[in-house]
């Protein structure tokens, strides 16, 4: 089991650039601790989650760190061209030393479509079409590709990754089509702060039975420890509650240009459970030292493949720091 961290570079306080800094502190931390990895994620338009250029970040973490591996979670990929994402990706991969992890989502807040220009009814699509072109360009020579968002003809990329071959991943909350997309190309899976066992299990089952392998699952993971589970627990509450809050006010305006009922009801249904406190809680790893294992090997017991990514839940960057150190202590030695 890889064991790496979830940066979304939460701004609750002082200034941004301050947090900003100390989301990448946090990243050095990591990989002074041993981590394996880092994972960015990419947000638009809005004052909490302050990370709409994950390549930047990866830039600056690529010079400041030695070991530990980089990732998007993911990169929005309806709102890049192919060749430009796919250029980025490889120039990343040669400044870290072959340290990349290129993750792709889906992306879908109203701000995002409106300023992008994306139909919001075809976002999925969109990314399978530019993941599956990035993949293209960088991975084979004089690239052509046609798909309905994407095409190009006798692209050479240049620089050429570093990796042979650069590990690829979606997000999906339990998405079957996302899900057999993935198993059909190999691509491992981005899984939420609110997916729960049953749901990874779930898309483990499916992906098995396409691929006939189990995927590699980057399971995002509310973390807190504590004296005690109560302690704990109010220490990560006002910052999920906030982080849940502040995303919410984001994605509030979904756009309509044709009205359609059950898709509709569909994106509702998505975005609750995307951005639900409760399941975040439910699934976290949250409580004493031994109460963290308890759930970790809860999670191991049940899933194959794992890179159990953490994402340290409070609203202080001091207490952050102590709890990646308490994990590397007194957690993971013993899973």
């Amino acid at each position: 089991m890889k064991i790496g961290l979830f940066c979304l570079t939460e701004h609750f306080q002082g200034s941004v650039q301050e947090s900003i800094m100390e989301q990448l502190r946090l990243v050095e931390l990591a990989d002074q601790l041993g981590f394996d990895e880092a994972w960015f994620g990419e947000h638009h338009f809005n004052g909490f989650s302050v990370i709409p250029d994950p390549a930047a970040m990866i830039g600056y973490a690529a010079a400041r760190t030695g070991c530990i591996r980089l990732g998007t979670a993911g990169f929005l990929a309806p709102f890049y061209h192919p060749v430009r994402l796919a250029e980025s990706i490889a120039v990343l991969d040669n400044l870290s030393g072959g340290r990349i992890n290129a993750g792709f989502a889906k992306g879908g807040f109203a701000p995002d479509t409106k300023h992008f220009t994306r139909d919001p009814d075809n976002l999925r699509n969109a990314m399978f079409e530019t993941t599956e072109a990035v993949d293209e360009l960088l991975h084979t020579n004089n690239s052509t590709y046609s798909g309905a968002f994407a095409s190009f003809e006798n692209v050479n990329l240049q620089p050429k990754p570093f990796q042979k071959r650069i590990p690829f991943f979606v997000a999906t909350f339990a998405n079957p089509d996302t899900i057999r997309f993935a198993a059909r190309h190999g691509y491992g899976l981005l899984m939420s702060q609110g997916a729960s066992i049953a749901e990874c299990v779930e898309a483990q089952n499916l992906y098995r039975s396409i691929a006939k392998i189990d995927p590699e699952i980057v399971l995002m993971r509310v973390f807190c420890v504590a004296e005690s589970y109560d302690e704990a627990y109010s220490i990560a509450r006002p910052a999920v509650d906030h982080f849940v809050k502040s995303m919410r006010a984001v994605s509030a305006q979904i756009p309509q240009p044709i009205y359609d009922q059950e898709k509709y009801d569909a994106i509702l249904l998505e975005r609750e459970a995307f951005f639900d406190g409760q399941k975040f809680f439910d699934s976290a790893i949250l409580g004493t030292p031994d109460e963290c294992i308890a759930t970790i090997k809860t999670i191991q017991s049940k899933l194959n493949n794992i890179h159990l990514v953490l994402k340290p839940s409070s609203s202080d960057a001091n207490q952050n720091r102590l709890m990646l150190s308490v994990f590397n202590a007194d957690i993971r030695p013993h899973i």
